[in-house]
């Protein structure tokens, strides 16, 4: 599948907006656009999620993890892991999901 940016799908999930750049199969690829006013509870889903950071700071807490990203960090968070972000500075995170998730198509 080949997505040009005119035809990205922009979405809103749980009050955060993004973008569905491109899925398929075994794998999704979307931009978080978070706000400062964004909150990102703790949550597990059965996908597994990688992320890196374009712009931003942010605050992500899973497992024994409890660190402060910002641009050029990246993370991997396990399936069915207890997870949540806090948005310390606006901006954009690049995520893959695998599998894709369902509630974001």
């Amino acid at each position: 599948m080949i997505r040009k940016k005119e035809h990205a799908v922009y979405k809103t999930f749980l009050g955060v907006d993004f973008v569905v750049l491109s899925h398929g199969e075994k794998s999704m690829v979307t931009k978080m656009l978070y706000k400062t006013t964004d909150n990102v509870p703790m949550h597990a889903h059965p996908n597994e999620q990688s992320g890196y950071v374009v712009s931003g700071k942010y605050r992500l807490k899973f497992n024994d993890f409890d660190q402060i990203l910002e641009y050029g960090d990246a993370y991997t968070i396990p399936a069915n892991v207890l997870h949540c972000i806090e948005i310390i500075e606006a901006g954009e995170v690049v995520d893959v999901f695998t599998p894709p998730r369902a509630d974001y198509l």
